[in-house]
């Protein structure tokens, strides 16, 4: 598209950003879903029902969902250089406070911190890397989710062997983990502070008639991220309850989960640039549904199995679904993917406090069956 390159003078692919960012994205989301994985020890240490469980979720990502298009339309009018590792700073407070609450209105506070800090990276992350894509848009968003794929599939093995067995106030060495990434970004600001000296940010004219499909894009993200939170929330209780496995087992099968969904992520993007973004869409959304609803009528070996399939195919919408809309409005790429990113979280908060409360009521098992 002509306005994108007026947006993108950057000729050629800036791989060492690209990486950069990837990185980046890794350690942030490795840190975003300690949450979830230490779930199980907060519900016994504070003696919490799965409704609160589902309130902790709720909070955590509202603070990422709300506070993501704020940030993004912020930053595509005014933007600031070094805004990722001022983000990762309160991801890095938030760790630590986390690591030593005692109540649940202390644990509400520390992961409202850590929203924010990944309100602000997502977009400002994603407009980086569509800026230094030199084209080749659906590789370098692959790359970038990827990331933050391989992070998130890493966080609750990394619970499960660093802070499952010795206690939440190991949690506190995940800032170690925020401190590096603030290091990792430097580069990335640099490149970023050189190109905004280069460019001359300019209002884009003339894009209209995009509700639409826009409305369906996110209609599309709403089905995907319901069926997530059910996995990235209760997908450990639901093993521990039906098959009797130990919480360090659990979070293990929760990492084969996640890494299917990285290496989803990854194939998404290139196979869209090739066949067509919509075709990958419906593709992978449509393609989940027989392994989801097979998966509550299986023993433990092909719960395991099934659920990779689930996340290796689902996992591939999401890069095709955010480049398709921002190549709609390419002019508002923080705004967008702001907004694509927070919904995406907002969705699995409702969806994970709704959950949690069926779970209650109804039992862990009936919340698959239903989600299926």
């Amino acid at each position: 598209m002509e306005q994108v390159s007026k947006q993108q003078p950057v000729n050629k692919t800036a791989f060492r950003v690209l990486v950069a960012l990837s990185v980046t994205h890794c350690l942030n989301d490795s840190l975003q879903s300690v949450i979830s994985a230490v779930y199980p020890l907060f519900k016994d240490d504070l003696a919490l029902s799965f409704a609160q469980i589902g309130l902790i979720t709720l909070v955590y990502q509202l603070s990422a969902s709300v506070f993501q298009p704020i940030t993004g339309l912020i930053f595509d009018k005014r933007p600031v250089a070094w805004s990722l590792p001022i983000g990762m700073s309160f991801t890095l407070v938030g760790l630590l406070n986390l690591a030593f609450s005692s109540t649940l209105h202390w644990v509400l506070i520390s992961v409202f911190l850590i929203g924010i800090g990944s309100s602000v990276l997502h977009p400002e992350a994603s407009r980086i890397t569509s800026l230094a894509s030199g084209g080749r848009r659906g590789l370098a968003q692959s790359l970038f989710q990827v990331g933050g794929n391989l992070g998130g599939s890493l966080g609750p093995l990394l619970v499960a062997l660093l802070v499952a067995p010795y206690g939440r106030t190991h949690i506190a060495l995940f800032s170690i983990l925020a401190f590096v990434a603030i290091l990792v970004m430097i580069p990335i600001c640099r490149w970023y502070k050189a190109y905004l000296s280069r460019v001359k940010w300019q209002k884009k004219s003339g894009e209209t008639h995009v509700e639409m499909p826009l409305s369906i894009l996110l209609t599309l993200i709403f089905s995907k991220y319901i069926y997530m939170a059910s996995l990235n929330s209760y997908y450990t209780f639901y093993l521990i309850h039906k098959f009797g496995v130990s919480v360090q087992t659990s979070q293990i099968c929760l990492f084969v989960f996640l890494i299917a969904t990285a290496i989803g992520t990854l194939a998404g993007g290139p196979i869209g640039d090739k066949i067509g973004r919509k075709y990958v869409i419906w593709g992978s959304i449509l393609g989940a549904a027989p392994f989801s609803l097979l998966m509550p009528h299986v023993g433990f070996v092909w719960t395991i199995v099934l659920s990779f399939c689930v996340g290796l195919v689902l996992s591939s919408a999401f890069p095709a679904i955010l480049l398709y809309a921002q190549e709609l409005l390419p002019y508002k790429l923080g705004l967008i993917s702001g907004l694509f990113f927070g919904f995406a979280f907002g969705v699995a908060g409702i969806a994970s406090a709704v959950l949690g409360n069926m779970a209650d009521h109804y039992g862990i098992e009936a919340v698959y069956n239903v989600c299926g």
